[in-house]
């Protein structure tokens, strides 16, 4: 066995699942349901994926995974390859069960679509997340050491779902070059270790508001509220100022050249403005 898929197993066996390929039509139909249960759109049937579109994409040789306990279902992981072709996938998008939180299950699932891609021959992986939401930056920055490339403003428009709101769906790009050091590490258990973060650039005031402030220093933090989907549910008009605020700091700075250096689990982003 090598080490990306002793990797995969150590993670799986960790979490007490078994990750694998899925093909079979009850199979995707079962990820679309979890999907649906997770995303909870408003519009009937308008869901994140279909069964016909993960048949279609498995069948023309892309990849779907789920993590079961026993018979159930708990998490899974949908990805496709992008261009050029073959040369990297793109993981469209990845969930876990209510029941499943708290376990490890997408570090597992992300391990066994690692050491997939390599058997490929892949070598980089590529998804985007919302960048307003903390455990997941930390986790993919953090946890699996990716790295960011872009901010992307309103990358899929309105969603509308629980998990979105009704907002616009701004995502940070990130590259997950699976045979660099830091990955390899993470993939042990070594998550990255963030810089010092440096002067806050966006923190928020006592009421919990976006506050955008100026530093000098060449590294600086980009800070993020602790529960975004909290903050939509109880005060929209609140989640959409951090999203403006946010929009103008971290996407103005990426813009600017700065890179995401890693991410403070207490705060935000740590952003470097020297230039590599």
């Amino acid at each position: 066995m090598n080490a990306p898929e002793q990797a995969a197993d150590t993670a799986a066996a960790t979490s007490g699942v078994t990750v694998r390929e899925l093909a079979e039509v009850p199979d995707l139909t079962a990820v679309c349901q979890l999907f649906d249960s997770i995303w909870q759109r408003e519009e009937p049937g308008a869901g994140p994926v279909t069964p016909e579109l993960l048949r279609a994409m498995v069948s023309s040789g892309n990849y779907v995974s789920g993590a079961f306990d026993g018979g159930e279902l708990l998490g899974a992981c949908f990805g496709f390859f992008g261009s050029p072709a073959k040369s990297a996938l793109h993981s469209h998008i990845a969930g876990v069960s209510a029941k499943g939180m708290g376990r490890g299950l997408g570090f597992a699932l992300k391990l066994h679509q690692r050491a997939w891609a390599l058997r490929q021959g892949v070598t980089a992986i590529s998804w985007t997340f919302d960048p307003l939401i903390r455990r997941n930056a930390y986790f993919n920055l953090t946890k699996l050491a990716a790295d960011p490339a872009v901010y992307l403003p309103n990358f899929y428009g309105r969603m509308r779902d629980t998990i979105n709101g009704t907002g616009d769906t701004d995502r940070l790009m990130v590259t997950w070059d699976l045979l660099s050091d830091p990955v390899c590490a993470a993939a042990f258990g070594e998550p990255r270790r963030a810089l010092p973060s440096g002067e806050p650039v966006l923190l928020a005031d006592a009421g919990g508001r976006p506050v955008v402030a100026s530093a000098d220093t060449p590294v600086v933090l980009v800070g993020i509220p602790p529960d975004i989907e909290a903050v939509r549910r109880a005060d929209p008009e609140l989640g959409t100022a951090w999203r403006v605020a946010l929009r103008e700091v971290l996407h103005g700075l990426m813009a600017d050249g700065a890179r995401v250096v890693g991410f403070d689990r207490a705060g935000g982003y740590v952003v470097s403005r020297e230039q590599s």
